[in-house]
């Protein structure tokens, strides 16, 4: 049985509603191998990062799901979006998000453009309607490109997909998650991923190969 990886979660250490370990519990009930806690950050809390640190060591260290420590780049300035985005790297983050251009936040122009040129971000959250330009560049830099399972930031997924399809993008399917309701199954994100519009491989590659490619890549698995 495949297991799913999610590498976009919150917890109530930002907006979300579980302390991390009920949100570990909880992903691993539904067969996740891996899941991110990306906690939303900018300069009044960054520095709070480490905080949940010993949380996930404890989770690692004795259940059967693999937890990694983020952050999540939200609202910002786009010119401060680099710095933020290194000081969460610095502080121990190893997945880095930033929350892009959704249709449905006022986010300000420009911060898709602003992440997707820096070398310390990893995930582009809900790009919205992410331009062509802004595609490759994501592409060149690396960065992957999100599918969103969360309700109101999955209005763009399918002009994302396109985009991606066309530029040839890595996409993960991702969640969001920042409520027990909010989490899904592997076959969940597949039927979100064929909705987007990818076809059988592209959906698997999102859901499969991608992220455990992005993981590796930090050393995770």
């Amino acid at each position: 049985m495949n297991k799913r990886i999610d590498l976009h979660m919150h917890s109530l250490f930002s907006d979300g509603e579980l302390l991390p370990s009920e949100l570990a519990r909880r992903a691993a009930n539904l067969n996740h191998e891996v899941i991110a806690i990306t906690d939303h950050v900018d300069y009044s809390n960054v520095e709070q990062i480490p905080q949940i640190q010993k949380a996930i060591d404890d989770i690692n260290a004795n259940w059967n799901i693999k937890v990694v420590l983020g952050a999540e780049v939200t609202h910002v300035p786009t010119e401060s979006i680099d710095r933020v985005a290194k000081k969460a790297k610095d502080l121990g983050a190893q997945i880095v998000v930033v929350h892009g251009e959704t249709l449905n936040e006022p986010v300000i122009e420009g911060t898709n453009y602003a992440a997707v040129n820096s070398e310390y971000v990893d995930i582009l959250g809900h790009p919205g309607l992410i331009t062509y330009e802004e595609a490759q560049i994501a592409k060149e830099n690396g960065i992957y490109l999100e599918i969103s399972a969360r309700s109101g930031h999955c209005l763009g997924n399918g002009h994302v997909a396109n985009i991606a399809s066309e530029v040839g993008n890595k996409l993960l399917v991702n969640t969001d998650t920042h409520s027990p309701d909010n989490l899904i199954t592997f076959e969940k994100s597949y039927e979100i991923a064929l909705g987007a519009g990818l076809s059988k491989k592209e959906a698997m590659a999102a859901i499969v190969d991608n992220p455990r490619e992005l993981l590796k890549s930090k050393g995770i698995l």
